[in-house]
């Protein structure tokens, strides 16, 4: 009887060591591409995105001077009414339109804070367009990551939304409210699945 579970065991750690690279990483979590970053807080902190693989994510590129700045109350308020149903909302400074984001990431969230209340993931500045853009829009707005909805960003607050299954599965002009019935039901839609 021992010796048949050792020569068990032995078959199992043999098997498990023939796994090819590509079915070792299956074996692990599976991170969708879009989430397969790591971006800096507004501390300064380096995060994986890949912690949010499994939410719905919605990736905004926000700025603190803006006539879009008051998306930031809706984006909270959508931050407390969804968030423990695994609505992870992720905010990116940018200052590449009209130069609306000149703060420092210290001033960025003392701003959000004492205006609107954010209680939202922020991260540190970043490129949205253009030279020095970051991976993380790259992959968003190329037409070989992103095919659906590739395409420039065009202006503060354009709105990614990723779906449970790590998929981009809408985008929202920046003029869009985030508590537009759109950007809502297709975040309901997102959340039910």
């Amino acid at each position: 009887m021992l010796k048949s579970i050792a020569t068990a065991c032995v078959v199992v750690v043999a098997a498990t060591s023939c796994l090819s690279a590509a079915e070792k990483a299956a074996a692990k979590k599976d991170v969708p591409p879009v989430l397969d970053f790591k971006m800096k807080s507004l501390d300064g902190e380096d995060v994986d995105l890949s912690k949010y693989a499994g939410d719905v994510v919605l990736i905004v590129n926000v700025a603190s001077k803006c006539g879009n700045t008051p998306q930031y109350k809706q984006l909270e308020a959508l931050h407390e009414k969804y968030g423990d149903q695994g609505l992870a909302i992720l905010g990116f400074p940018a200052n590449e339109f009209g130069k609306q984001e000149p703060g420092s990431d210290e001033e960025i969230r003392e701003f959000c804070t004492a205006n609107y209340g954010v209680k939202f993931d922020m991260f540190s500045k970043v490129v949205v367009k253009g030279d020095g853009i970051c991976p993380l829009y790259t992959f968003l707005t190329s037409e070989k990551t992103d095919p659906k909805f590739a395409g420039d960003i065009k202006w503060n607050f354009e709105k990614f939304l990723i779906g449970r299954d790590g998929q981009v599965v809408a985008r929202f002009d920046p003029k869009m409210k985030p508590d537009a019935p759109e950007v809502v039901g297709a975040i309901e839609t997102e959340l039910a699945r």
